[in-house]
């Protein structure tokens, strides 16, 4: 049966422009699709194709920047595309014209593509760009400098479902319990009445009732945002979060973080600590959680829907039951996976290795320009205070006598400072851009 939503003609942010590397292909997925984001020197913006060469299918996202002539080269055979994605050389050729008499059916998959507030974002449907280009992006009314908001960007990999992300999302009222401590206080929970708005295909919208006035806004498929107001100071901060379907089980955030207040300490305090200190943070506490929430969900799905899996008696329950209504109503509760060729299994395997669902290297640090600098210079300072360490120690000890106790001492007094340093960095700062275990009854 054929689903009343198209999740391919949408648009999606792939990713934070400033995360992504100009010098080289990246490789992303989509709903099931394999792309490859790149740069050609002639353009001021990113392209995004199919990540196939039309030769031999060979991944594109392997492939290089040509020096010379700024086009995408696949690494198999050298083929060369344009940004356009049209073929422009092919090393094999016996005779040029081969190449320019053959161009329609050489081309490599585009899809449309635009650049708005920060982020990359893709039209997954090369076959409708004419729609694309009158189709709307999903973008935040928050994300606006000249209305004085201020913001930053945060992507993260997830080891669960994109319908289990955006119930997730959808729920505020799990805040003080599975982010006690970085986010909330489990001591300080209430109850949360929540109001839907309206509900129709393309938009869900409910209200908070409570200290702060808040609205929450799901635009299908992607964007599910936070617009908070204080009615007593006129301050306003939000969270704007893009839930990306990758593959069964599988899923990615792409987040802005609004606000019109405290603009000096957010360009003091570095992206990366933001990261590491406390957004990879609340997804670790998510992950844990959520993942087994799914596997228990599949299991229950083959005796009973999760209306009745799930127990949904308060009004805080609310958006989350109108999302599933939405997701069984216009999707027939599941993502178009069958269109790409995708076959899911009914019950997908739970991995309880803590070190791989919270892999945050793998999920976020690669992918994060911000955190991947900050991890060399991290590594780049710890061989520089060890080789201090020792380079003072063995300097100290050739020394005579009578410098010992002079020079000597306070040298060896910045050594062992240099070596606590070391130690700061390499056990508790490093770790932070890698693995951090998250334990709730320890919490």
């Amino acid at each position: 049966m054929q689903s009343e939503f198209n999740f391919f003609q949408h648009w999606y942010p792939l990713s934070p422009v400033e995360d992504l590397d100009p010098k080289r292909p990246t490789p992303i997925t989509l709903l099931g699709l394999r792309l490859v984001i790149w740069k050609p020197h002639s353009s001021q913006t990113y392209r995004v194709f199919l990540d196939q060469c039309p030769h031999r299918l060979a991944p594109l996202s392997e492939g290089r920047i040509d020096d010379k002539t700024g086009n995408l080269m696949c690494s198999y055979h050298g083929w060369q595309f344009d940004q356009q994605g049209i073929c422009t050389h092919i090393p094999q050729a016996e005779n040029p014209e081969l190449v320019s008499k053959n161009q329609k059916n050489l081309c490599a998959v585009t899809l449309p593509v635009r650049q708005v507030q920060d982020l990359l974002w893709v039209w997954p449907d090369a076959k409708s760009a004419d729609l694309a280009a009158t189709t709307p992006l999903p973008l935040s009314p928050q994300v606006d400098a000249s209305k004085g908001f201020v913001w930053s960007s945060f992507v993260r990999d997830l080891e669960y479902d994109w319908e289990i992300l955006v119930e997730n999302v959808a729920d505020p009222s799990h805040v003080p319990f599975a982010h006690h401590g970085v986010q909330g206080d489990r001591a300080q929970a209430k109850p949360t009445p929540i109001e839907i708005v309206q509900s129709t295909a393309n938009l869900i919208e409910a209200a908070t009732i409570g200290r702060f006035q808040t609205t929450i806004t799901f635009e299908p498929p992607c964007r599910l945002e936070y617009a908070i107001k204080s009615d007593d100071t006129g301050k306003q901060f939000g969270l704007v979060t893009y839930c990306m379907p990758v593959s069964p089980g599988k899923s990615r955030i792409v987040a802005q973080f609004p606000r019109n207040f405290a603009k000096t300490v957010h360009r003091l305090i570095p992206r990366w600590w933001d990261h590491i200190s406390e957004r990879n943070e609340v997804l670790d506490g998510d992950m844990v959680l959520l993942q087994q929430q799914e596997y228990f969900l599949q299991q229950t799905e083959s005796s009973q829907s999760w209306k009745t899996a799930y127990k949904l008696p308060t009004s805080a329950d609310r958006l989350v039951i109108e999302y599933r209504n939405w997701l069984d109503k216009y999707c027939h509760g599941q993502l178009p996976w069958s269109e790409v060729g995708i076959s899911v299994p009914k019950i997908r395997n739970i991995n309880e290795n803590h070190e791989q669902v919270l892999n945050r290297y793998k999920q976020h640090t690669q992918h994060c320009s911000s955190c991947r600098g900050a991890l060399k210079v991290v590594q780049r300072l710890q061989v520089a205070l060890l080789a201090y360490f020792a380079i003072t120690v063995a300097g100290v000890a050739v020394l005579p006598n009578a410098l010992r106790v002079q020079l000597g001492l306070p040298l060896v007094i910045t050594a062992l400072l240099g070596l606590i340093a070391y130690a700061w960095l390499k056990f508790w700062l490093s770790p932070k851009f890698y693995f951090v275990d998250y334990v709730h009854a320890n919490r």
